[in-house]
């Protein structure tokens, strides 16, 4: 468990790095969902979109579409890898940006390229892979001077973070309403169809060029308000934790299956688990007012969220507080420890640009 003397010493050593413009890792890609989109659901059409008020109350920018008072997961980390900015979104990154990675990541988006649909526009996951190979073709000019093989060297030293398959329980499975695969499969056949295609996926980043894969496991999202209200129930939701078990347990065993498979790789879990500070005591309860019109269990636009917002573990019916993104990007960060390493991230700098290249 993380501890908050760790985390000071964590947050001490990024305030290093910043200082020093030299992060740990040449780049880093993030994939997933709303618990890692900082802004890639903007301008698409959809109910899962939080570029308003409330959202981003804490963040210096305001409201950037992420679904959080302040940073995320994918931020938090971003900072302890010594990145003197947070990397930006696909729909708005540009030029020489992208060299220090992309965030690909998109509300509502699943594993399953239905999961979601009856919230309108996302990006699933065959999406952003998609999306990730344009990056590669704007990195092959950037960085790799027209080589692929470049380009791909390039990539093994950058760290690549995956969070997917909330969505495909909480936006498909379990709303039967818009969706057969609770009447099609049984939770133990959803979970390995699940694994099956989200293990392709991870091949074909793998091809892509990545190698140092940090995969997150999907929360629980039974203790969830959104969850609990749906069920209407005051307390977590074991037939939907129970689920998600079993997405785990097979994603942990294909993560092992693929590290035996692709020897030069490296996936590692990412369990979100760590000790809650004491102060941290409101755990079932949205700091904010959630909506009753719009999106799924986001916040109301404009409205006046709670002032003691450390104290509280979601931020909206179903995402976390910042304080709870730090928790867990710092464990996840420690959790990632062994990709650097100077031999695994050896960096060269272009002699007239000045931006990290390949030699």
């Amino acid at each position: 468990m993380v501890t908050t003397t760790q985390i000071m010493v964590f947050m001490m050593l990024a305030a290093t790095l910043l200082a020093n413009c030299e992060p740990q890792v040449p780049c880093y890609f993030i994939f997933g969902d709303s618990l890692m989109d900082n802004g890639n659901n903007n301008q698409l059409l959809t109910q899962a979109k939080v570029n308003f008020p409330p959202y981003g109350i804490d963040f210096p920018d305001g409201p950037t579409g992420r679904f959080s008072n302040g940073r995320n997961m994918a931020d938090v980390i971003a900072q302890l890898l010594g990145f003197n900015k947070f990397i930006p979104p696909f729909a708005t990154a540009k030029g020489m940006e992208v060299i220090t990675g992309v965030n690909y990541a998109s509300g509502s988006a699943g594993i399953r390229d239905e999961t979601a649909e009856h919230l309108g526009a996302r990006i699933s996951m065959d999406k952003q892979i998609k999306n990730h190979w344009i990056t590669i073709l704007r990195l092959t000019y950037l960085i790799g001077r027209g080589s692929i093989i470049k380009t791909k060297d390039y990539l093994k030293r950058c760290i690549y973070t995956v969070g997917m398959g909330n969505n495909d329980y909480i936006n498909n499975y379990f709303l039967p309403k818009y969706y057969k695969t609770s009447s099609v499969y049984t939770p133990e056949q959803y979970a390995e169809a699940l694994v099956e295609q989200y293990s392709r996926q991870l091949q074909d980043l793998y091809k892509s060029g990545a190698r140092m894969f940090g995969i997150f496991a999907a929360g629980y999202s039974g203790c969830t308000p959104g969850i609990m209200t749906e069920f209407g129930v005051n307390s977590c939701v074991d037939e939907v934790n129970s689920a998600v078990m079993l997405f785990n347990s097979r994603l942990n065993t294909t993560l092992n299956d693929l590290n035996n498979k692709l020897v030069d790789a490296k996936f590692i879990l990412l369990d979100g688990s760590f000790e809650y500070p004491s102060d941290l005591n409101v755990t079932d309860t949205p700091c904010c007012v959630v909506s009753s019109t719009s999106g799924k269990g986001q916040c109301a636009p404009n409205q006046v969220p709670c002032s003691n917002r450390q104290n509280y573990y979601f931020w909206d019916a179903f995402h976390p507080t910042e304080r709870i993104s730090v928790l867990s990007g710092t464990k996840a960060y420690e959790t990632l420890s062994s990709f650097y390493t100077l031999e695994t991230i050896a960096m060269y700098k272009d002699k007239d640009t000045g931006y990290i290249s390949v030699a």
